[in-house]
């Protein structure tokens, strides 16, 4: 497939670059290579990562409102029990880590919970039949788990952390949340340190909720990414070809049964964090 032609190097390089596009000179103008996109600057744009991202969002929104306005109490679709379980499941783990009262945590929790399980799952999807549907459109590259793009999960993460910072001084007041910055843990005589560890503490959330998300899924692209190179392998191997095609289709079953936990798991505690992150701000002391 789009492994033929290309080096060990060149098709690991081509399955992690994103379809990185800017506006220039009037033209909008797509990257062939990884220097391109880097030569774009800041208002390059991932089309890839926003277009999987905006028609997974929608399909949630699609689905969840279908369900919600087709409800029924007699005879229950599938689907219905599945939304009606994973509505359960969001509103037990916000009960257990949420301790305020804010009717917007819930449906946050849902959303984000859902939203990057569904990009998550988007791993499990082999990366060559992507280039089967884009290459003939002209299209060199294409991502299709926005989550290995830290600018989306990095966009997740200072949205919850903007989130964070309203109700903080929103519950605390301006006053309140200064002084949690400034007079603790040591009062007011360790001030400086107050400033430096409560600072590292309050930064440390938006980057390790970006982080945590991207780098366990860019992994597990990279991951099946090296299991995919191993047919390439099998295809012009002369001996052990037999070993090779029986490895790859294990070790691809495999990775992929074990992977649809990460993605879970994944999406789980990008949640969980936020509860506990809201949970926080409001309180008047953590």
């Amino acid at each position: 497939m789009s492994a033929e032609g290309k080096t060990t190097s060149e098709y690991i390089q081509h399955h992690l670059q994103n379809l990185t596009c800017s506006l220039q000179d009037g033209h909008f103008h797509c990257a062939h290579t990884a220097e391109e996109a880097k030569a774009m600057g800041f208002w390059a744009i991932n089309v890839d990562t926003l277009l999987v991202s905006l028609v997974l969002g929608l399909v949630f929104l699609f689905l969840f409102g279908r369900v919600a306005k087709t409800i029924s109490t007699d005879t229950p679709s599938g689907m219905q029990n599945f939304v009606e379980w994973v509505v359960e499941f969001i509103d037990g783990s916000v009960r257990g880590s949420f301790t305020g009262r804010n009717a917007m945590v819930a449906p946050l929790a849902l959303s984000i919970f859902a939203w990057i399980f569904m990009m998550n799952l988007m791993d499990l999807v082999p990366i060559d039949y992507i280039a089967l549907i884009t290459e003939p459109m002209g299209i060199g590259h294409f991502k299709l788990v926005p989550t290995t793009d830290p600018n989306a999960t990095i966009g997740m993460a200072v949205g919850v952390f903007l989130l964070v910072l309203y109700y903080s001084i929103k519950v605390k007041g301006l006053g309140g949340f200064v002084g949690e910055l400034t007079l603790q843990p040591f009062g007011k005589f360790g001030l400086p340190v107050n400033i430096f560890l409560e600072g590292v503490n309050l930064i440390a959330k938006p980057v390790s909720l970006a982080l945590r998300l991207f780098g366990n899924m860019y992994a597990g692209e990279m991951i099946f990414i090296l299991i995919a190179l191993m047919g390439a392998s099998w295809a012009g191997a002369s001996f052990g070809s037999t070993l090779l095609f029986g490895s790859q289709v294990m070790l691809s079953l495999g990775w992929a049964i074990f992977h649809i936990l990460i993605v879970t798991l994944q999406a789980f505690i990008f949640m969980t964090l936020t509860i506990v992150y809201l949970d926080m701000a409001h309180q008047e002391h953590h």
